[in-house]
């Protein structure tokens, strides 16, 4: 009996890349590929794919590694549950990625070896990606290292502080409901397509935010958003009970911007559940407010310094001040990996709102299978 390997992904626009990670999984058997269908891909990007599933499923077939390949017939982030249960392979492969714990825990219940690769390009060739070849994309991502909820007027006027990003370059495609203000990436693109203008980043900021939020907007976006994704390198933004901050701390020192790439490490955790509302339980006071502010400050200090240790201790303290004011940002699941990393890293948090995205870690030691992220420098 042959040994089965299965993949799963989405993979629009076939480059070199998809066809090295098929190569490398096929190593371990005859490969069966799980294709993302077009509802899918919508679902997880935001975006309809570029090749329709029937045209990815005829590519797919055609590469000589891929045994067979299939459109998945569910949707989600286990869009090929149903698939994997049925043909119960002996090994599932994916690369760093797209680990995520949900998949590991399928494959320990059906008893499937599960493997991780890490992404490369072939031997002698560029390393590529799907957001490359769509159009070259220069909008950038954000990372909120700190502070956020003080960016929401109906926490920092409990007691005022500060919220610390940086901003990203799009190395890698980040799924919708992440937490890495994929929603106001998309406004961005409505305004000004793949680059931003070159201007004054707090006016290019204060536009992205008005456009985000249009008069009549029930849930103001926080200006953490914006202001992460305009400004390149690191900002502090410190508010007082308004949605726009009363000043920033602009820095793009490259030891500083340096350190931090150094220093994150990314896990994925798979999409927020579908009605996830972290609004949904608070309890937001001075006490609460004041120690993430205070937790803030000391991560703001702790890159100036460049301190690994304080860095992370930090970051731990400034994520038990959110979930002490926000508890739907934790459940079992988030728990469970961050339990997983536990010994590994100094500090954690996670992106955006919790419930699912990423879980980051700040480590003075490289975490196996983690995802890197560039900080944007100034742009060209």
């Amino acid at each position: 009996m042959s040994i089965k390997v299965f993949v799963t992904g989405c993979f629009d626009l076939l480059h070199s890349g998809h066809v090295e990670f098929f190569r490398q999984a096929a190593q371990y058997g005859d490969l069966n590929v799980a294709v993302g269908s077009d509802h899918t891909v919508y679902g997880l990007k935001g975006r309809k794919p570029v090749n329709s599933e029937e045209e990815r499923l005829f590519m797919i077939k055609a590469v000589s590694y891929v045994k067979d390949a299939f459109i998945s017939q569910g949707s989600g982030i286990l869009d090929f549950e149903t698939e994997l249960r049925e043909m119960r392979p002996d090994y599932f492969v994916v690369n760093s990625d797209g680990n995520i714990p949900e998949k590991a825990q399928l494959c320990q219940e059906l008893g499937i070896e599960y493997v991780i690769l890490e992404r490369q390009p072939y031997e002698g060739l560029a390393a590529r990606s799907t957001t490359e070849l769509r159009e070259r994309d220069y909008l950038p991502y954000r990372i909120e290292l700190a502070g956020g909820w003080l960016d929401q007027p109906f926490v920092s006027k409990y007691y005022p502080g500060a919220t610390v990003t940086l901003s990203i370059e799009p190395t890698l495609e980040f799924n919708d409901r992440s937490g890495m203000a994929t929603s106001t990436r998309r406004k961005m693109r409505e305004i000004w397509g793949a680059k931003m203008p070159p201007d004054n980043y707090e006016k290019l900021a204060k536009i992205l935010f008005s456009y985000d939020n249009p008069p009549g907007t029930e849930i103001i976006s926080g200006a953490q958003d914006s202001i992460g994704l305009v400004f390149p390198g690191l900002a502090y933004a410190y508010f007082d009970g308004g949605y726009w901050p009363d000043y920033f701390i602009h820095r793009m020192d490259e030891p500083l911007l340096k350190f931090v790439e150094d220093s994150l490490y990314l896990i994925p955790l798979g999409l927020r559940d579908e009605g996830f509302d972290v609004l949904a339980e608070t309890h937001i006071d001075r006490e609460r407010a004041k120690a993430l502010a205070d937790a803030t400050d000391e991560n703001w200090q702790a890159i100036l310094d460049r301190d690994i240790t304080v860095f992370g201790r930090s970051l731990r303290a400034m994520f038990e001040a959110q979930v002490a004011m926000f508890p739907a940002m934790m459940n079992h699941r988030v728990k469970a990996v961050i339990d997983q990393y536990r010994d590994q890293a100094l500090g954690w948090k996670l992106t955006g709102a919790g419930g699912g995205g990423y879980l980051v870690l700040a480590s003075d030691k490289p975490i196996p299978h983690a995802v890197r992220v560039i900080a944007r420098r100034e742009q060209e």
